[in-house]
């Protein structure tokens, strides 16, 4: 693989990412270390976390999948310097206090909790440091509409700019990035930066998938546009894309348990557990089966090959589900294949968004 840049940055990361949030929870910090020492060794130089995670995020999980990760760092001299590391800082509590105090995010909050992920993950700067969700309230995370009538904004883009902008000052932080992002939002953050001299977002982290391709709905041309990169996150929804839940469902008799959405009753009421995901999810992966591929490989091979994304975070659970992912790299989808995905989601849309 050869590694590409993230915007304007000089950052150069693989166009695989290897994500996390699964660490603490599903993974146990051994078998997490094991995934990590198999990720470098297979050429993955970027890893993407969060403060909140792992997930589904609780108070007793908050911070662990960082830490797991500054305890690896510490036990492998020398692999921190090979690496990009990304995290983020959350935004409003969206009904999580353990994450965030307060009904909006501050510039004390980012500046905190900059400081507190610096010391769970045991190093001296984050090579991308992100904005988990808009402080503004904006659809995301299943919500389809903005409502003006809820629109409430704590702290304004210009001073979360300007608390990024001391961490860049201190060393603490490299570049920025956003994270479940609009078109107003993206384009807002980078006129701020350059006509003020702040840091300027390299980066979005957004849902791009076949459940989900909203991105492809006026952000693909912003983030073109602004020379903003796309770092595609669930591309295989949760799981669903991978063809486990095809004869089962979600929760019904024989789903293997240890899967995201058939082991957590919070994941099921999300976007990714919504049955119209499920209809769409099964007719993508017979479609990749009448093609001679396994579900997973189409899924992946979409994202991998779309010239809009810059890198594909992965999230695993296991050695085995890693080397899957990455094998997949190199696969090419044919026009005509394309064209029948096109025509799924003509009928099906976006059923994750």
């Amino acid at each position: 693989m050869q590694k590409v840049q993230l915007g304007l940055s000089d950052l150069r990361v693989t166009p695989i990412c290897l994500g996390t949030m699964t660490f603490g929870e599903q993974v146990s910090e051994k078998d997490s270390h094991q995934i990590l020492d198999r990720s470098l060794a297979m050429g993955v130089n970027f890893i993407d976390t969060a403060e909140m995670y792992s997930v589904p995020s609780k108070a007793e999980t908050y911070g662990a999948t960082e830490t797991i990760l500054g305890n690896w760092f510490e036990k492998n001299p020398g692999s921190r310097q090979k690496l990009v590391l990304a995290t983020k800082v959350a935004g409003p509590s969206r009904g999580m206090p353990w994450v965030r105090e307060g009904a909006g995010m501050t510039a004390q909050d980012i500046l905190n909790s900059c400081d507190a992920s610096l010391k769970r993950l045991k190093t001296d700067v984050i090579d991308l440091y992100q904005i988990h969700w808009p402080e503004r309230h904006v659809p995301a995370f299943g919500m389809m509409y903005f409502d003006p009538q809820k629109d409430k904004i704590e702290t304004a883009i210009q001073v979360q700019l300007e608390a990024m902008a001391k961490l860049v000052k201190a060393g603490k932080i490299r570049y920025i990035g956003l994270s479940n992002e609009t078109p107003y939002g993206t384009h807002e953050f980078v006129r701020l930066a350059e006509q003020h001299g702040l840091p300027r977002a390299m980066t979005v982290q957004n849902p791009y998938g076949l459940l989900n391709r909203t991105f492809d709905n006026a952000l693909d041309e912003t983030c073109h546009r602004l020379q903003v990169s796309l770092l595609a996150y669930s591309p295989l929804g949760f799981g669903a894309l991978t063809g486990k839940y095809d004869l089962t469902g979600f929760d019904g008799e024989g789903a293997p348990s240890q899967g995201r959405i058939a082991k957590y009753e919070s994941v099921r009421k999300q976007r990714w557990g919504r049955q119209s995901s499920l209809a769409a999810a099964r007719l993508y992966n017979q479609l990749a089966r009448e093609h001679g591929m396994t579900p997973t490989e189409m899924a992946l091979a979409f994202c991998y090959t779309r010239w809009s994304v810059t890198s594909t975070i992965i999230g695993v659970t296991s050695v085995a589900q890693l080397e899957e992912d990455v094998k997949a790299w190199g696969i090419k989808l044919s026009a005509e294949l394309l064209t029948e995905i096109d025509a799924i989601r003509l009928v099906h849309r976006d059923p994750a968004t």
